[in-house]
């Protein structure tokens, strides 16, 4: 070193001792040279000192390390290592930031915080797993991670040992180690190992753990868990050993204490049912629960823990039978303690009394005999050589006795817990390697020590022991690794104390040997140990006492009290209360007490023998009975020898106060236990050593600062550094060059601080000096500006002042000239005013005397003329009264004459009214059916024609029938059918009559309802035009409003309940996918049959569902209309859909129509009874052949059809009309409306889409009839044949057949004449019916126009913002109304095409069959064929793009395209080719109508898709590929499949390509499963390639190069924690992980992934990167400084240029890296007063307050010039109000998943166009 530093100079910080503290924190006054005797301080709070300093007694105090030290990760990275340095930086880690752990070297330092802290959740085990030990904070996980990683990497054994006293949270440390086992190497099968482990803990709790005066969970026992491992490292098992279970707790323990757990548990759950029988009541009442005088503890429910501890036993597999039994044998323990004992009045015999109920209870519960217990109690039996005689014992010996037992029992029951509970962690797997956990008791001492504190202190001896060699082979490893020069270090060697205790004639040897002794007694030992061992350096012998000896231990001397150690080492128990419990009638009692030698030996296997590591004490009388000292010393033998097998791994627990504060710090309790756990030997190990390492990097980016330019001639950074330190420090001693690291002795490193610092300094210095120069010059300059404008404004003020006198001047003389003019003209104006005054009066006196004259004779005049008028007026009303008098007379006669003419007119038209008052509601109807009547008319007067004809040819016959008979002779005959032949004539006539009177009647109906229908229609256009008028003006209004903000937030609403829906519906798919990968693998061990995907064809399943009704026409449309309705009711709730009122009306509307169809129908029904009551009426007059009644029933079911279809047909057309009208006048209203109109165009052309189908339907309609028609013509025929077979028989003999005949025809005639009435008067029914439809109609047109009339006058009287408002609602509710109406139209259309097609599919088929039944039966009967029949054809297309190939390619095809190919091999081609080629051949296969090729095509390629994806599940390529090929073949099934929406975009060509006869809509949705799959899939590859670059990239690598600062890092990196095969950790810049990014989005867009799926991926790939940065930056103290901060903000703007340069911006990844943007800005912004508190609150909105104060805790200085967050600050930050609501978990979910969309994206491409290139081998592929 340089003779220029000398470290106790002025300014210098030291530590000084102090009794309260410890350690004082000083600073050096005044240089100190060597020599002198005092050293000048000055202390924190100001006050000076002068510490005294000798070369011996007094030496000089430890040096501070710089403030940018404190607070490390490690100890070992401190400069100065001492005890005030770890003290210190103890203690602020655990008060400022709240860190309970610290790395010292290879120990683990864990401080208990007495609170609940989020720091062990899933997402914390997962940061920590695969991470190096440094890479991270401190915590238990990263120790676990270590040992689990060395087990796999080094293939050896590992143990944690957790040591430390009691309440210092050595039981929760290594559970949690444990629960990190667990979730890392969880079991690989079903086992569910792990949580059998995890289970074992509140077992062992309650039956071990008890309430201390330190702690309220204390273990009273050590523990040794193994947890076994397979070759690949899955838990397979795992056992237990214990070790000295505190017995003597059962029967004692000390104020404000507690015995173990269960008892308490127990007493707590005494009420429940199954435990009635145990006799127990409160915990108070029993003497073993209530010696602590308090049974309870804080916070603590014990009958909740006892539930707790039962499932832990269910889950363990321990019977209920077993733990009854347990639970009998814990009560019998308490009773057992309350059982009285009474003395005997001669004072050495005692009693029990039988009444006693306690013993009842014992005797009961344990199933043993009451009088042998009694007797047993109060005696025992003596064994000498020559006799055995039973001995009374006293009260006070029959109590140790009966302690004694229930210890005994308490011990053998707690052994037979732990044993089963080892045999049900048990496995038959071989174990590969294990873990063990260690927790075990720290070193104690107390005010009164006795054996139990002796066999803890002496069991820390040798852990002790066992840790100074384990560290002290670590230092030499890691030297020799570095090829540096060994020197012996010194450490202390604590082997002479184990040698007092356990070496021969030691302390453990004579114990025993006094035990062996039949009147051995604690004094007599204890004289035997003065004689023995006072040669001894760690032996001593109090002064002041005989009873008890010192054992100076490496942590503190510990005075133990001889008083009950021979009788805790015999541990005596009298064979005679054992034998009794081994005779207990329950078999569990009995075996609790009988020894492993009389049992037989269990049968060997390859597993570690599992046991406890306390033997069970064997009887009495036995004489090489061991004793407990002995057993402890072999267990304890036995584990230090599986530790030194193990590689070991150290977690020392510290308590930091006694009042179990939460983060409350006793500096004087802390150094007890840091000197008792060996961290201050750890310490002085590496102090001894070089402590200080750096690899050759971090030291040149740090030390850099020093070197000169010159320095950096060279390249090699190692020749460097060695240059720069030889240069730096003198003495070679000081470090040392390593293969990768440079060693320094303690504090080179804070001297290289301080050069590093001057030399910041000096540079500050320099810079300040310039700025400050600067800063000076611009001063002057703005003071010589100052000057000079100053100057400028007041010479301009002087003369302004000049300029205003002047001004002022000038003033003065012209106000003097104003005035005098002023007065002068006044007295002008005076004197001529008076002039004028007199004038004027003079001149009005000679004015007024002519006016008066002039007025007199004005009235004169005015008197004359009114007398005058007055005459003449008076004249001239008494001529007028005369005349109207005579006039009135006249017209009251003719007004007689005419009101009596008028009333007679009156009567007159009332009478027509009434005659005329039901006409009018017949005009509509009769007018609507007037071509119809008159198509009928035509029909029926062809009809008669044909009738008259027939007749005529009847005449004839009959006449020449006539002729016949006349010749023969019959003149009676003849008269008679004369007779009978001119009533014919006469009803002949008659019938032509009426209907020509019908005739003439429908004509003149015909007429007036035509006038009235044009009347009706004047009215109706009327109203429209007033209608309109209204509208119009309704939209003037609306024109000035303007659409509110509510739909984009019902948009946004209903798009974030879509996305969490989508989200759960994924989880699930995501489980599904899981349980289905778990059936794969289940299905090829076992061989079962695979799993076939079935499918629907519709016209299977429409025929099955609607060929047995014959009213088909409600079916599907409406039926599916209501249950659409009511589905929507239901999915709005109750609610919410009484306030949809639209909805409501929707539904009374379909209602209504149902209601009418149902008349309809049942109207139909009577009409065809009624038919059919006529038609067996008049088959009853003549009976017929079955063959005619069937043809009859035949022609009555066509004629149904018939009827159906055409009423079917017209209802759908009228329909369509309205529909189509609806929406011209809804399009005509909103032609601004460009949305609008696009929907009415969408709409029409589905409406000439369903009229070309109705065409369709109309023809096959038409050719139904035909075929009906040939069937009757068919019939008639065959019929007249019949008829002229029979003449000759007529002519011979049966001559009243004639008649017969002739009735029958009249009687037709009038049937047809009631058909014909009956048939009109439904024509007048259905008239007025419409009529009164138009009526309603006209009723609501007029309640419109009178609403809208109404609602103008109201928006009349509003304000004009009120009217705005108000239009504004008024339009938005018509169009909401006009949007569901539409919506609701769209899908009757939809559902009414898809009804449609399937029931001509139904009509061609049942045509088809009734065509080839006609056929069949014509053949049978051997009558002659139709002339024509009428056949459906199919139509002839041109089918193009389709692929053929025969059922045994099959298996080829998919070989070929899904199980063999390789992206590389289409790359070439046109993407997605695979997905084309199969959805071709499917075309195929539905063009022939082939559903099992379909069906089994479909089913295969799936399930090649999964199996290759399972080969494949770690190639992103791969991967891609096939979900971009499922994808694009689920868009082909959409964009093929015929429905409406899906074909919006397509070619007509591409329409022609539609599927023709199958659904595949259950295709599709396994198909969207399958590629959510393979999303997922993608995901997780990408993820698991990714995520090791992510650290390396964003937080570690140097993107602004010479930014990044290095601290000293300690054992950060040490060789123990890295794989020394690979050559160290990888390690990765931001260009490596953008370029991996870049090749993940190039291969999704070669295989032609949809954008909008690309982008989601790089969205989650995003979230990734966000959240595993954000994590480790939370649990990384070393990245949390200014310069990461401009490091992560650089590296995610990169990110986002990524984003821009490939178009992925819009996808929403850049939002996701919003955490860490914000978190980059914390680390750098100002953190010092409150205003940057509310700054950043209202900076950092993505992160939470816990997320904030975490990174300002770890937030650390790279620089002494950067100052700490003040914890002040961060307490402000924390107490500042929050209006967001945080999440509970620190750490982000780096496995959360965004909900995947698969948006709907047509091809472009025309299948007829595809090429296949030859390479691909499918020449058994036909094109169509």
């Amino acid at each position: 070193m340089t003779s220029e530093y000398y470290p106790y100079s002025k300014f210098t910080r030291v530590w000084i001792s102090d009794p309260e503290d410890v350690w004082k924190a000083a600073e050096i006054v005044k240089d100190y040279k060597e020599g002198e005797p005092v050293l000048h301080l000055k202390l924190e709070d100001e006050t000076p000192l002068e510490y005294p300093v000798g070369p011996k007694s007094n030496p000089l105090p430890f040096l501070r390390n710089p403030d940018i030290l404190v607070g490390e990760n490690d100890l070992t990275a401190l400069s100065y290592l001492h005890e005030p340095a770890v003290l210190h930086n103890l203690k602020v880690r655990f008060l400022e930031p709240n860190h309970i752990y610290t790395y010292c070297g290879i120990v683990l330092v864990a401080i208990n915080p007495y609170d609940q802290l989020d720091i062990y959740g899933e997402e914390v085990i997962r940061a920590y797993s695969g991470q190096n030990m440094g890479d991270m904070d401190p915590h238990i996980f990263a120790v676990a991670e270590e040992a689990y990683k060395q087990m796999a990497r080094d293939e050896r054994n590992q143990s944690i040992i957790v040591s430390g006293e009691s309440g210092a949270g050595k039981t929760v440390s290594a559970k949690y180690a444990m629960r990190f086992f667990a979730t890392v190497g969880g079991s690989a099968n079903d086992t569910n190992v792990e949580e059998k482990v995890l289970a074992s803990s509140p077992i062992m709790e309650a039956i071990g753990n008890a309430k201390t005066t330190r702690n309220d969970n204390s273990s009273r026992f050590g523990k040794y868990i193994q947890i076994g491992f397979s070759r690949h490292y899955n838990i397979i098992g795992a056992n237990m050993r214990t070790y000295l279970l505190e017995k003597s707790r059962v029967v004692f323990q000390a104020e404000e204490e507690r015995n173990y757990h269960i008892f308490y548990q127990l007493c707590a759950s005494a009420s429940l049912p199954e435990f009635k029988d145990l006799g127990l009541t409160s915990a108070e009442d029993f003497t073993f629960t209530s010696l602590g005088q308090n049974i309870f503890i804080e916070g603590v429910d014990d009958a909740e823990d006892f539930e707790k501890t039962r499932e832990a036993f269910t889950l363990l597999g321990i019977k209920d039978v077993s733990q009854s039994s347990i639970f009998k044998v814990v009560a019998s323990i308490l009773h057992l303690g309350n059982i009285e004992i009474c003395s005997e009045r001669d004072g050495e015999s005692c009693r029990v009394s039988r009444d006693d109920v306690h013993l009842q209870h014992f005797c009961r519960l344990l199933g043993v005999e009451l009088p042998q217990m009694e007797h047993w109690l109060c005696h025992r039996k003596l064994v000498t050589a020559s006799e055995t005689y039973v001995k009374n014992m006293s009260s006070q010996q029959a109590a140790n006795a009966r302690d004694a037992l229930a210890k005994h029992i308490y011990a053998r029951m707690f052994d037979w817990i732990v044993e089963h509970i080892n045999n049900m962690l048990h496995t038959s797997s071989k174990q590969h390697s294990f873990i063990g956990v260690l927790d075990i008791y720290g070193f104690e001492t107390f005010e009164v020590n006795s054996f139990e504190q002796f066999c803890i202190n002496y069991a820390n001896e040798k852990l002790q022991q066992q840790f100074n060699s384990h560290v002290f082979k670590l230092e030499q490893a890691e030297y020799i690794k570095e090829q540096i020069p060994w020197t012996l270090i010194d450490f202390y060697d604590n082997q002479p104390c184990i040698d007092l205790i356990e070496a021969r004639l030691g302390i453990l040897d004579l114990l025993d040997e006094e035990c062996k002794v039949p009147k051995g007694t604690d004094q007599n030992w204890a004289q035997k140990l003065y004689k023995q061992n006072s040669s001894s350096a760690h032996f001593q012998k109090p002064r002041m006492s005989n009873t008890s000896f010192i054992i100076i231990h490496f942590a503190d001397k510990v005075e133990y009290q001889c008083e009950g150690f021979l009788e805790k080492n015999r541990d005596t128990v009298y064979e005679e209360q054992i034998n009794i419990l081994k005779a207990s009638q329950f078999q569990l009692v009995a075996d609790l007490f009988h020894e492993k030698s009389d049992t037989a030996p269990p049968p060997k296997s390859s597993r570690v023998n599992v046991r406890s590591a306390k033997p069970t004490p064997k009887t009495p009388n036995k004489e090489h009975r061991k004793t407990v000292g002995h057993q402890f010393r072999s267990s304890l033998q036995l584990l230090m020898e599986t530790l030194n097998a193990t590689t070991p791994h150290y977690v020392r627990c510290i308590k930091p106060n006694d009042n179990k504060e939460a983060f409350s710090f006793d500096s004087r309790r802390a150094v007890q236990q840091l000197r008792a756990c060996g961290v201050l030997e750890t310490i002085r190990i590496s102090a001894a050593g070089y402590p200080s390492r750096w690899t050759y990097p971090d030291f040149f980016n740090r030390y850099r600062v020093l070197l000169k330019k010159s320095d950096m001639t060279t390249a090699d950074k190692k020749l460097v550094c060695r240059n720069l330190l030889e240069t730096l420090i003198k003495e070679a001693d000081m470090f040392q060059f390593g293969k990768t690291k440079i060693f320094f002795r303690a504090g080179q490193v804070a001297y290289l601080e301080k050069l590093r610092a001057d030399r910041f300094r000096s540079a500050c210095i320099q810079i300040q000096k310039t700025v400050r120069g600067w800063l000076a010059r611009v001063r002057y300059r703005k003071i010589r500006k100052s000057a000079v404008t100053l100057q400028r404004y007041g010479r301009g003020f002087l003369a302004r002042r000049l300029a205003e006198f002047l001004r002022q001047s000038r003033a003065a003389l012209v106000c003097q000239k104003q005035y005098r003019m002023v007065r002068d003209r006044r007295v002008y104006l005076r004197v001529r005013r008076a002039v004028v005054t007199i004038q004027a009066f003079t001149r009005g006196m000679f004015t007024r005397r002519i006016y008066r004259e002039f007025l007199l004779h004005h009235k004169a005049m005015i008197i004359q003329r009114s007398v005058r008028g007055w005459l003449q007026r008076r004249k001239f009303r008494r001529a007028r009264d005369a005349a109207i008098t005579i006039q009135c007379g006249f017209r009251r006669v003719r007004a007689k004459r005419q009101l009596k003419q008028l009333k007679i007119e009156a009567r007159s038209a009332e009478h027509l009214k009434k005659l005329n008052s039901g006409m009018e509601n017949k005009i509509v109807q009769l007018q609507r059916k007037m071509d119809d009547q008159s198509q009928e008319f035509r029909a029926q007067r062809d009809q008669l024609v044909v009738v008259n004809t027939s007749l005529g040819t009847e005449v004839k016959l009959l006449h020449k029938q006539l002729e016949q008979v006349r010749q023969q002779g019959g003149a009676n005959q003849i008269a008679s059918l004369q007779e009978e032949l001119a009533k014919l004539q006469e009803d002949l006539q008659g019938a032509a009559a009426d209907r020509k009177r019908l005739e003439e009647e429908h004509g003149a109906e015909k007429t007036g309802l035509q006038l009235r229908v044009e009347e009706l229609e004047r009215e109706n256009s009327l109203l429209k035009s007033e209608k309109e008028e209204m509208n119009q003006k309704i939209l003037q209004l609306a024109n000035t409003t303007q659409d509110g903000g509510d739909a984009s937030q019902r948009e946004a609403s209903l798009q974030t309940e879509l996305d969490g829906e989508r989200q759960r519906y994924q989880n699930l798919l995501k489980e599904f996918s899981r349980l289905e990968q778990r059936y794969e693998n289940l299905k090829e061990e076992m061989s079962l049959s695979k799993f076939q995907q079935g499918h629907r064809r519709n016209p299977s399943n429409q025929s099955s569902l609607e060929s047995d009704s014959n009213y088909t026409s409600i079916s599907m449309s409406e039926v599916g209309d209501t249950e659409d309705a009511i589905q929507q009711l239901e999915d709005l709730g109750m609610e919410k859909a009484a306030m949809d009122i639209s909805l409501f009306m929707k539904l009374q509307k379909r209602v209504r129509e149902l209601e009418t169809e149902r008349k309809r129908l049942q109207a139909n029904v009577d009409k065809m009874e009624e038919l059919a009551k006529r038609t067996d009426t008049l088959q009853s007059s003549e009976p017929r052949s079955p063959t005619s009644e069937q043809e009859n029933a035949d022609l009555a079911y066509n004629n149904l059809k018939r009827q159906e279809l055409e009423s079917e047909n017209k209802k759908l057309k009228n329909d369509l009309n309205d529909l189509r009208r609806s929406i011209a006048e809804r399009a005509s209203r909103s032609d601004s409306s460009n949305e609008l109109q696009d929907s009415y165009n969408l709409l029409m052309s589905q409406l000439k889409s369903a009229n070309e189908e109705l065409d369709a339907r109309k023809e096959e309609v038409l050719i139904l009839r035909t075929q009906i028609v040939s069937a009757a013509q068919l019939r008639e025929n065959n019929q007249r044949i019949q008829e002229e077979n029979k003449v000759p028989e007529l002519n011979n003999s049966n001559e009243p057949l004639d008649k017969d005949e002739a009735l029958k025809a009249y009687h037709g005639l009038c049937e047809s004449k009631k058909l014909l009435e009956a048939q009109l008067q439904t024509q007048l029914r259905q008239h007025k019916d419409e009529l009164d439809a138009l009526h309603t109609q006209i009723e609501l047109q007029r309640d419109d126009i009178e609403k809208k009339t109404e609602l103008l006058n109201f928006t009349a009287g509003l304000s004009p913002e009120a009217q705005v408002e108000f239009s504004i609602g008024q339009e938005i509710t018509r169009l909401t109304n006009d949007n569901l109406d539409l919506k609701e139209m769209v899908e009757k259309l939809e559902k009414n095409e898809r009804k449609l097609k399937k029931q001509l599919r139904i009509y061609m088929k049942k045509v088809q069959e009734f065509e080839a039944s006609q056929a069949a039966v014509e053949s049978s009967r051997s009558r002659p064929e139709l002339t024509r029949q009428v056949t459906v054809q199919r139509k002839e297309k041109d089918f193009e793009g389709m692929l053929e190939y025969h059922k045994e390619d099959e298996a080829l095809l998919i070989k070929t395209l899904v199980t063999d190919i390789r992206p590389s091999t289409v790359s070439a081609t046109v993407p997605c080719l695979p997905a084309y080629i199969l959805f071709m051949c499917i075309r195929h296969a539905d063009y022939i109508n082939d559903d099992s090729k379909v069906e089994a095509l479909l089913t295969a390629t799936i399930n090649a898709v999964k199996k290759v994806l399972k080969k494949n599940n770690e190639d992103f390529e791969m991967t891609s590929f096939w979900l971009a090929n499922t994808s694009r073949l689920l868009h082909c099934l959409k964009q093929y499949s015929g429905d409406e929406a899906f074909m919006t975009q397509n070619t007509s060509k591409q329409n022609e390509h539609c599927l023709k006869n199958f659904d595949l809509a259950e295709y599709r949705q396994v198909l969207s499963d399958l590629s959510i799959q393979i999303y997922q899939q993608l995901i997780k590859v990408a993820e698991a390639t990714i995520q090791p670059m992510i650290v390396s990239a964003m937080l570690e690598s140097e993107s602004i190069p010479s930014l990044a600062g290095v601290k000293p890092m300690g054992y950060r990196h040490r060789s123990s924690s890295m794989d020394t095969d690979a050559g160290g950790p990888a390690s990765y810049t931001l260009q490596a992980l953008i370029r991996q990014l870049g090749q993940f989005h190039a291969v999704m867009q070669e295989h032609g992934l949809d954008p909008e799926i690309t982008g989601q991926v790089v969205r989650q790939l995003f979230h990734c990167i966000n959240a595993v940065t954000l994590n480790n930056l939370l649990l990384r103290k070393d990245v949390c400084s200014w310069s990461t901060g401009m490091q992560l903000r650089y590296n995610t703007s990169q990110m986002e240029e990524w984003l821009r340069a490939n178009n992925l911006y819009q996808s929403k990844a850049a939002a996701t890296l919003e955490p860490v943007i914000q978190a980059a800005q914390l680390l750098q912004v100002k953190k010092k007063t409150t205003q940057d508190a509310e700054a950043i609150c209202s900076l950092c909105t993505a992160l939470s307050t816990q997320q904030i104060v975490k990174i300002l805790n770890l937030y650390t200085p790279l620089n002494e010039f950067e100052e700490r967050v003040t914890v002040s600050f961060i307490r402000n930050i924390q107490n500042r109000p929050q209006q967001r609501s945080d999440p509970q978990q620190l750490l982000m979910d780096t496995k959360h998943t965004f909900p995947v969309l698969f948006p709907y994206t047509p091809s472009a491409l025309s299948l007829e166009t595809l090429h296949i290139p030859p390479s691909l081998c499918l020449d058994f592929l036909n094109r169509v």
